[in-house]
């Protein structure tokens, strides 16, 4: 998935000539915590963050504190066809809750940590009505194969299927199905072998 299927285009920004007061009641006013900064022709020249604004407001009112003094200079940005886990890891790795969408020079948008959660959730079907089991399934050949039969054969609609990290021996996965009594997958599964973490309906 590319980021600018999710991004939100013509973010709302400021120029780096405005006042710190006036950034902070202009996120106040549309409930946001990023602000881009942008030259005339929407050149990203910077990048706000509402707590920053907050730690410089007071300093601001005593001294020659201004918007370009709390902006991030040369934020992190992503392209609009960048894939979205790219954005996720820079998201993560620099402990960010967002960045701007360049194409160029340009300011395309705006992608937050919220929408990519959001699309996770969304991936994953956890708002929806579901039901999951998660097993353990060794690293032996076709054991993955054989528990993906298994739960197909006894009514269960695998909707996607997540897994842990770990690369040998021990993995967890877990599979997320369509809403139904998960107690006979459950049944199967431990009668070939596998175990059963948990069920749930």
């Amino acid at each position: 998935m590319k980021i600018h299927s999710l991004m939100i285009p013509d973010p709302i920004t400021i120029t780096a000539n405005a006042s710190i007061s006036e950034a902070i009641e202009l996120m106040k006013i549309n409930s946001i915590r990023h602000l881009p900064v942008v030259s005339q022709d929407r050149k990203l020249e910077g990048f706000l963050t509402l707590v920053d604004l907050k730690q410089g407001l007071i300093p601001s009112m005593l001294g020659d504190l201004t918007l370009q003094d709390l902006m991030i200079q040369e934020p992190i940005t992503v392209s609009p066809d960048d894939d979205i886990e790219f954005a996720a890891q820079l998201i993560y790795k620099n402990k960010i809750g967002g960045m701007p969408v360049v194409k160029g020079d340009q300011l395309a948008g705006i992608i937050t940590a919220t929408d990519i959660l959001r699309t996770f959730i969304d991936m994953m079907g956890i708002l929806s009505s579901t039901s999951r089991i998660d097993v353990v399934i060794g690293d032996q050949s076709g054991s993955l194969k054989m528990a993906l039969q298994i739960i197909n054969d006894t009514g269960g609609d695998i909707i996607n299927v997540g897994m842990t990290s770990q690369r040998t021996g021990r993995r967890i996965y877990y599979f997320r199905l369509a809403a139904c009594k998960t107690s006979g997958i459950k049944k199967a599964l431990e009668k070939q072998g596998y175990e059963v973490l948990a069920a749930m309906d």
